[in-house]
């Protein structure tokens, strides 16, 4: 049963149809509905758009594993300032890093999802999960899962515990405060690494999935077992199993703010992100070079994820969107999904930066399915604008 909930914000004209899609996908949602969808084109904002009850666009989500695109973006300013070298071992700014076997990898296939440290054999504590340095701590211990840089899996939950603790090596100060100072703050952005307590009241706790009978048989069909790759990947296998949907709406993650899954953001504050990423804004130069969004959006992994058990393809900490997700973006795009069925990405040929969120947790994970018809028509407005 279709409901009427309104859609509420603005498009640039020429980007009317935007508009139409998703007040068409809204439509066929149930009444409880929440979400945000924003996009800019070269750094110009053209997409600003809400829908739900009581919601607005300064509403922040959890947007789970769309963090790692802010936690690698980090990254790669601090390549491109010279501060960090992708083809160095990880061993050079963390010694420890090398115990069991993990002293030949390169902070490039570490970012690459090569290293096989997916998690620990017994797994973390709700503690240790909000806090990125304990959990790099217990890694460094940890004798990988596969011979590092043989074959690669998502490090779902401790990729961003991983590259920033070489962020904290090599500059002394958490991936987090570098982002704040370098990112978040200059554009006050709504995509927060650490949420401060003042910000609270704007956070939309995280609703569980809701699927029908018939996705939930395709759910439970899914093999699983406590001791799999993606029961260790997802921290299911120790004696307080993680419950992934419900990660945000622990005040110790929204606070801390762990680099992997932790960030908080509105649709405005993901694509704002990677507008600045990509395009000139307020007069300020983009954040990365031409050549480092190239060498970061460049697929390192592709073919069979040993985690996911499925096609997937990385660049360095970025997914491959356009392998992944939507093939009709551009060659070198990138960006993030996260679990709850956020989206966000910067399209270097198109100059096109998107961000979307909602609230309660799509079917199956990872991006919402609506994203593939909301950014087709942010793209093809796009290109009939230009």
């Amino acid at each position: 049963m279709t409901q009427e909930i309104t859609v509420q914000g603005t498009v640039a004209e020429g980007f009317e149809a935007v508009r139409e899609e998703f007040a068409a996908f809204v439509a066929e949602e149930p009444a409880d509905y929440e979400g945000q969808l924003c996009a800019y084109v070269h750094g110009r904002r053209v997409v600003d758009l809400w829908a739900g009850a009581g919601v607005d666009g300064d509403a922040l989500y959890g947007v789970f594993s769309s963090t790692k695109g802010a936690a690698h973006l980090v990254v790669a300013m601090l390549v491109q300032d010279g501060t960090l070298e992708l083809d160095r071992k990880v061993t050079y700014y963390w010694p420890e890093f090398g115990a069991e076997g993990k002293g030949s990898l390169t902070l490039r296939e570490l970012a690459a999802h090569r290293a096989g440290l997916i998690g620990t054999d017994t797994g973390f504590s709700p503690q240790d999960l909000a806090d990125d340095r304990a959990m790099a701590e217990r890694l460094a211990d940890q004798r990988p899962f596969w011979r590092p840089g043989t074959a690669f899996g998502y490090h779902a939950l401790v990729i961003g515990a991983l590259t920033g603790e070489v962020v904290r090596r090599a500059t002394g100060r958490t991936l987090q405060d570098v982002y704040e100072e370098r990112v978040r703050a200059p554009y006050g952005l709504d995509f927060f690494l650490g949420l401060p307590a003042a910000h609270e009241p704007r956070f939309r706790s995280v609703q569980p999935m809701r699927p029908t009978p018939a996705e939930q048989a395709l759910l439970d069909s899914v093999p699983s077992g406590p001791h799999t790759l993606a029961a260790i990947a997802f921290n299911t296998h120790p004696a307080e199993p993680t419950d992934l949907g419900s990660l945000p709406n622990d005040p110790r993650v929204r606070a801390k703010g762990p680099a992997s899954f932790g960030g908080v953001a509105s649709a405005r504050g993901l694509a704002g992100m990677y507008a600045a990423l990509l395009s000139e804004i307020d007069g300020k130069a983009p954040l990365l070079k031409e050549d480092t969004v190239a060498e970061f959006g460049q697929v390192h992994s592709v073919g069979y994820d040993l985690v996911a058990r499925t096609h997937k393809s990385y660049g360095l900490g970025f997914q491959a969107t356009a392998d992944v997700w939507h093939p009709f973006l551009g060659a070198g795009t990138i960006g993030h999904s996260g679990a709850a069925g956020s989206q966000a990405f910067a399209d270097p040929r198109s100059g096109i930066a998107y961000g979307y969120t909602r609230r309660r947790f799509a079917f199956p994970g990872g991006a919402a399915p609506e994203n593939d018809r909301l950014a087709k028509a942010v793209h093809r407005a796009a290109l009939e604008t230009r």
